[in-house]
């Protein structure tokens, strides 16, 4: 049986993003920004950290986070920014983050170009991205998640006229 390539696409409209804009580019800042949040009882999903500026030594860190944490996050980053020393926070209470999955991404190259060239080609803009050996998961404005998942199943082969069957259960 031969392996697809990419084996789904999954679409998640429940999150949120932030970005923690201007934060000294020193060890243990970014252990600070997720023990605060952590200490809101926030999970974490993707994260992404930029380079810093050469001339200011700051740099930013996004990440996303459920949608219903959201409020309890940027309070608890906001009572902590004196001590974190970071410029200011850029909120995005909803986003839109689609992955595509599949083992065979891991043995073919290909994949990314495939996923962001159907993304380019709809117009839709990717904010994030976030990859593993078996997963790719780019973050977009939720207005365009469903064109977005459209798309990738269209590049992919994954809207063909087959029924799909779901498996589900307790484990039990």
């Amino acid at each position: 049986m031969e392996e697809s390539v990419v084996a789904g696409v999954a679409v998640d409209k429940g999150q949120s993003k932030i970005t923690v804009v201007g934060v000294p580019d020193v060890p243990g800042t970014a252990a600070e920004i997720f023990t605060v949040v952590a200490k809101a009882d926030v999970n974490v999903d993707m994260i992404v950290q930029n380079i810093a500026a050469s001339k200011t030594h700051l740099s930013d860190i996004s990440f996303t986070l459920p949608a219903d944490d959201f409020k309890k996050a940027v309070d608890a980053l906001e009572a902590a920014k004196g001590k974190i020393g970071f410029e200011t926070l850029q909120l995005n209470e909803k986003i839109g983050k689609l992955s595509i999955v599949g083992s065979g991404m891991k043995t073919h190259s290909g994949v990314s170009a495939t996923l962001f060239g159907a993304l380019a080609k709809a117009g839709v803009n990717i904010e994030m991205i976030s990859t593993s050996e078996i997963r790719i998961s780019v973050v977009t404005d939720v207005s365009q998640v469903d064109e977005a998942a459209r798309v990738v199943h269209n590049a992919f082969g994954l809207d063909g006229d087959g029924q799909a069957v779901v498996y589900a259960g307790t484990g039990r």
